[in-house]
């Protein structure tokens, strides 16, 4: 399997897009140190905070553009959702939904005290994503799927992506033409589980 290609243009903006999102601002007090180190972190309630050269591999490959509407499934501590503010400029949309309600408020809070404009919202249970809202430009999933979640592709504009870890491999759904077109990318990554009930 190869490497899917990533314009060079896209790669410099998310690295932009990172640089003015200190990952540390996201990270509790106790853990800070180890903003710069190049792997996950536990944030807590049995959650991570994905690794820096995991989350660029990610937005490069979601290519998201000035005033996208964008997703962000499993934010977290709301970093990920915080890039993707700064990615999508002041005319675009962000929102974050996670399951764990002491997550929900760890990242509203980062993103009120770092000025972010985006939100979180708490998941709806037996629900993946925000189907009443959709359809969304660019949907990002920061856990691990057993098969494409086919519910998110439902939530997909008209030649908007999705980028989520499948079994361990990153990959891309595009819509086009109303149906969905899935690449996978090289290398294996490893994330905690997206919940099998939404999934289904």
């Amino acid at each position: 399997m190869s490497a899917l290609t990533v314009d060079p243009a896209t790669e410099a903006r998310v690295r932009a897009a990172m640089s003015s999102t200190p990952r540390a601002d996201f990270l509790p007090p106790e853990v800070r140190h180890l903003a710069d180190a190049d792997h996950p972190v536990l944030i807590g309630w049995n959650a991570t905070n994905s690794q820096p050269s995991t989350v660029a591999r990610m937005l490069g490959l979601l290519d998201v553009q000035h005033g996208d509407r964008v997703l962000d499934v499993g934010s977290g501590s709301g970093w990920t959702t915080a890039v993707l503010a700064a990615l999508t400029g002041e005319m675009g949309m962000v929102i974050g939904v996670e399951l764990v309600p002491q997550l929900v408020r760890y990242g509203r809070e980062r993103l009120v005290e770092t000025g972010v404009r985006a939100e979180i919202r708490q998941a709806i249970a037996d629900t993946l994503g925000l189907p009443d809202e959709a359809p969304f430009d660019r949907i990002l999933v920061s856990a691990q799927a057993t098969a494409v979640p086919v519910q998110l592709e439902a939530q997909l504009a008209e030649g908007g992506r999705l980028v989520v870890p499948v079994a361990g491999v990153m990959t891309v759904v595009d819509i086009a033409g109303g149906r969905p077109q899935r690449r996978e990318d090289a290398g294996r990554y490893s994330f905690v589980p997206l919940k099998e009930r939404e999934n289904h």
